[in-house]
């Protein structure tokens, strides 16, 4: 009896034992899995040139591949994890035992224990399994460790392990460590250097270079120890590279080039809407070129940033931005505060003394002291002054320091290739550390009268040309607020009488353009404006003037059309995108090359079908881009004359001063400049578009008409051209003779500008309106040339 019991517990033990196998084991991974295994990989991204501007990653890491991987980080890990790696089958029988009886006397001297997992079992835990500390899951490691040993060759598992583990400094494999620890590549790493990165799989916090220096050089000095006793390392190399501080970053390593935080942003925001990439957008390891020019980029950020410090100088000191009592302590609580990170040579400093026209100052990092510039000390005393204890920024110059202040008005650039919709720069605000609204792509704000352009080329689509007469008068329209009429005004209440379109668009006139617009109808405006790019602008006179919201992206792509011969261009940041085997998996140009097939010997190059649709007669798109060139020679915008021939543009003011544009073109560039508080308040009188845009433009311009030289304007094959008040006029055929035509403007109204504004304040007087219709056309003499650029028409919008 005995014995049948003792058969009936074995058989029972043995029945609980398969039992609990069968659920151990029936969940297992499939160990062959990892033969096409890649582990979540960073998206890099490249500028135009292959400069490299950033990632998107879950995991920082970049894959690479075993013959990439230089000796020395290969032996530095195996000194480290599993000398016998290349000898055992998956699990290290050995190894195991001189760990367990090591860690004995380890543990009575308080010593790190020590693990005997090998490196096959590391990447099975690390891909396969979880981290939960249970035996059944060490069992289901050391099976596995066995097929992944029967299923890949050493060097594939090696491969896995040196991509897939976690070195802290957010990175995750040795390449993207060596990049983030040294700003290095794994072939420029020295023995110690590899040797760090080695110490790191067992809990890189604990041996964080900068937090905790002392145990991060013991680890690599040990690890540089089993190197030698391994015979990889000379005791000599040893001894040497032992003596070498760790010299690791103190931050992980960002791309190079950093002037491109809103062009990454953006790109990355519309690679995750494309279907092709975007659900894999952080872990595809994608190589994704885009349409930046970093030189341009670089050019746009300063001429932004300028350009905003400049109006914030003109409107005043605002005070300091903290206050200290210089308690012990007192510099790290300043540094708290940060100064704008693409102004590098900005500090935080404190006010130490401040009477009358002199300032002391005390830097708070670097404890280095000064006075500040004499002007700096005027120009915050016209404002806020400053006291002892004032927390401020300062610029080192000349041996004193200059006053800074971090502007609170805001705005964006954007540069577009008119032929392609290539974006080229892109700024959405005064610095992205601060804020990471893109007011580029994101800012819906009234354009003012940048939208002119638009009004007048549906009406030369029409019956009109540039030397077509429209009078400028003061009018007035049922439909404004509370039952009132709506009269819109000319800046400083001055007319000119009849005008030819070219003069109403050069000096910006407002009363002119609504007139215009009432004439043509603001539905064909606002269609043809949708079909430009400006969708969703409802057909009111006020829209003629720049009451409807557009974002700088959206005006600035618009403009393109006025430029490339009238073709609407879609404007894109991702060139072509190719997965991590380099398969192209999504390219933007898209048109078919039906012969770009065959040979070219002595035969002349394919040649591609522009891109865009079509939606404006080239020659209209001729007369615009020519009219605006005025407007820049003779007009609004006179400022930006110092660039030479063969620019446009136009300026663009909202009412109360609210916002301020400027699109400004060449042949081969748009650039769309806008400047406006987030709040929307008003930038203050006088800040039209001609004050602040147009400098940035001019400043971002001088750094790209160098590498694209301003050319004459695509004339038109089929345009008839005359010379209409010693300017060359485009028609289209049969429309040059309207400028010959001699019918009267307006019986009741005489047709020179001289005397114009008196015969209006009589009509007025006599409580008369002037006609609102458009006059029929006809040539009159301009009106007198201003003094200086006349100034920006408001919108004059209720």
């Amino acid at each position: 009896m005995a014995g049948i019991g003792l058969l009936g517990a074995i058989a029972l033990a043995g029945l609980v034992v398969a039992i609990y196998a069968a659920w151990l084991f029936h969940d297992l991974p499939d160990a062959s899995e990892l033969a096409d295994y890649r582990p979540p990989t960073a998206t890099r991204v490249y500028a135009g040139d292959g400069t490299l501007i950033g990632e998107f990653s879950d995991e920082r890491r970049i894959y690479v591949t075993y013959d990439q991987i230089p000796e020395p980080v290969i032996h530095a890990f195996l000194a480290a994890e599993d000398k016998n790696f290349f000898q055992h089958g998956g699990i290290d029988v050995s190894g195991l035992g001189r760990a367990m009886f090591k860690n004995i006397f380890n543990f009575v001297a308080g010593r790190r224990l020590e693990g005997g997992s090998t490196i096959t079992q590391q990447v099975a835990k690390n891909v396969l399994l979880t981290n939960e500390s249970t035996i059944g899951r060490k069992l289901k490691e050391a099976i596995l460790s066995s097929r992944l040993e029967a299923t890949l060759t050493k060097e594939q598992i090696l491969e896995l392990y040196l991509n897939e583990i976690f070195l802290g400094y957010r990175s995750y494999g040795v390449a993207s460590a060596a990049y983030n620890y040294f700003g290095k590549s794994l072939n420029q790493l020295t023995p110690d250097q590899a040797a760090f990165l080695a110490a790191l799989p067992k809990g890189p916090n604990n041996y964080h270079p900068k937090r905790h220096p002392g145990a991060a050089k013991g680890r690599r000095d040990w690890v540089l120890g089993e190197m030698a006793q391994a015979g990889w390392l000379s005791q000599a190399d040893m001894l040497a590279a032992q003596a070498r501080p760790l010299g690791a970053q103190d931050a992980p390593r960002r791309a190079q080039y950093q002037d491109a935080d809103f062009f990454v942003e953006e790109a990355r925001r519309q690679a995750l809407l494309n279907k092709d990439i975007g659900e894999t957008l952080n872990a595809g390891g994608f190589y994704m070129r885009t349409t930046l020019d970093p030189a341009l980029q670089t050019a746009a950020r300063d001429a932004l940033m300028t350009g905003l410090e400049s109006y914030d100088r003109r409107h005043g000191w605002r005070g300091a931005w903290g206050q200290t009592d210089f308690a012990e302590g007192w510099q790290a609580a300043a540094l708290k505060k940060s100064a704008p990170p693409e102004r590098r040579a900005w500090r935080a400093a404190a006010v130490t003394a401040a009477s009358g026209g002199s300032v002391q100052i005390v830097t708070a990092r670097d404890g280095d002291t000064g006075s500040l510039i004499g002007a700096d000390v005027a120009w915050a005393n016209a404002g806020r002054g400053l006291k002892r204890g004032d927390l401020i920024f300062v610029e080192p110059r000349g041996g004193q320091f200059a006053l800074k202040q971090i502007p609170a008005v805001n705005g964006a650039l954007v540069a577009i290739e008119p032929q392609s919709g290539r974006v080229l720069a892109m700024v959405g605000g005064y610095s992205y550390a601060l804020s990471s609204f893109n007011r580029a792509t994101q800012a819906k704000r009234q354009p003012g009268s940048a939208f002119k352009p638009f009004v007048y080329a549906t009406a030369l689509e029409g019956e009109y040309t540039p030397a077509s007469i429209v009078l400028d008068a003061p009018i007035s329209f049922a439909g404004g607020p509370n039952g009132q009429r709506w009269s819109p005004e000319n800046y400083s209440r001055e007319y000119y009488g009849p005008q030819t379109l070219r003069r109403g668009l050069e000096l910006s006139r407002n009363v002119m353009t609504v007139r215009l617009a009432s004439a043509v109808g603001m539905r064909k405006i606002v269609d043809q404006s949708a079909r430009m790019g400006l969708e969703g602008l409802q057909p009111n006179l006020s829209v003629s003037l720049g009451a409807g919201e557009v974002t700088p992206y959206q005006m600035t792509a618009a403009y393109a059309a006025f430029v490339n011969g009238g073709r609407r261009v879609e404007p894109y940041l991702i060139d072509y995108v190719q997965d991590r085997n380099g398969e192209t998996v999504w390219r933007a140009d898209r048109r078919n090359c039906r012969e770009c097939g065959r040979g070219f010997s002595g035969q002349p190059s394919p040649r591609l079908d522009p891109r865009g649709q079509q939606v404006l007669d080239p020659i209209t798109a001729y007369q615009i881009s020519s009219m605006l060139e005025g407007v820049i020679q003779r007009g609004t915008a006179a400022s930006a004359r110092g660039l030479g021939r063969w620019i446009g543009g136009k300026t663009g003011t909202t009412n109360d001063y609210r916002s301020a544009w400027f699109v400004g073109f060449s042949s081969d560039i748009v650039v769309g400049v806008f400047i406006g508080f987030d709040d929307n308040r008003s930038l203050g009188s006088g800040e039209t578009g001609a004050t602040t845009p147009v400098p940035i433009f001019n400043q971002f311009m001088q750094t790209a008409l160098k590498s694209r030289p301003a050319r004459p304007f695509v004339r038109p094959k089929n345009a008839i051209f005359r010379m209409v008040n010693g300017v060359e006029e485009a028609f289209r055929p049969g429309t040059e003779r309207q400028r010959e035509e001699q019918a009267p403007v307006d019986p009741a109204l005489p047709v020179g500008p001289q005397n114009y504004n008196e015969v209006v304040r009589r009509e007025l007087e006599a409580g008369g309106e002037t006609p609102a219709a458009a006059a029929p056309p006809t040539a009159a003499p301009p009106p007198p040339q201003p003094q200086r650029p006349p100034a920006e028409d408001l919108s004059g919008l209720y």
